[in-house]
């Protein structure tokens, strides 16, 4: 990609995201990170149509599952990179046996939150999600907690799953795109989401940041083992 081109997909997708941006500071913008956990008592399950969509992505389905984790994530929360290795073992370990379903959070403290979403969701659009969620997680320290536009970075990830870049690019500026993460977004508030991750398993939230043996005793136990 030439370097003038580089430069205009750059302001095409900054000016894109800024307006995207500035509809969700004004509205449900203002949830205060690394607040996420389960209150205290047993609350009723979520309802089921705020957790899981028909376009919601999943990292591992299993058709007829009994149980259904849903996490509510921030490719820049370092609380969610340190969860990342957490829910890639539940994934690994349950394969075939649950469905593990991952909604977008974007929190309004991380400047490059919501463009890594779009990133992760244009992935997507050409099949690549699993691969361009974990490659955010695995590079989050090198780029994470920047005031400065990493779309760049993002592009380049891009380029290294050998994604169609003109799709890639107009998708990731799309307003569609960031209607999509919104939605998302706007599920977690309306379920009283505050922070980053939220789990839910079988609709009930879980504590903050669950260790593995926590997670899985929960999914055990609604799998009936």
């Amino acid at each position: 990609m030439s370097r003038n081109l580089w430069i205009t997909v750059s302001l095409l997708c900054v000016i894109a995201l800024a307006g995207a941006s500035l509809l969700f500071l004004s509205g449900r913008g203002d949830a205060p990170p690394g607040q996420g956990g389960a209150a205290s008592g047993t609350p009723a399950p979520a309802p089921a149509e705020l957790l899981v969509r028909e376009d919601s992505h999943h990292l591992t389905r299993s058709e007829g599952a009994e149980v259904t984790v849903v996490e509510f994530l921030d490719f820049e929360c370092e609380a969610c990179r340190a969860q990342f290795p957490v829910m890639e073992r539940v994934r690994e370990d349950y394969e075939g046996r649950i469905n593990l379903v991952v909604r977008y959070f974007p929190l309004p403290g991380h400047a490059n939150s919501r463009p890594a979403a779009a990133a992760v969701e244009a992935a997507a659009q050409q099949g690549a999600f699993e691969e361009m969620y974990v490659r955010m997680y695995e590079t989050q320290a090198a780029w994470g907690e920047s005031q400065e536009s990493q779309i760049r970075v993002f592009l380049g990830f891009a380029e290294e799953l050998d994604l169609d870049m003109a799709e890639f690019t107009r998708t990731m500026a799309a307003p569609e795109t960031a209607e999509r993460v919104q939605a998302d977004f706007d599920d977690g508030v309306a379920l009283g989401v505050q922070g980053t991750p939220t789990i839910y398993v079988n609709g009930r939230q879980t504590e903050s940041m669950p260790g593995y043996e926590a997670l899985s005793a929960l999914i055990d136990a609604e799998l009936g083992e």
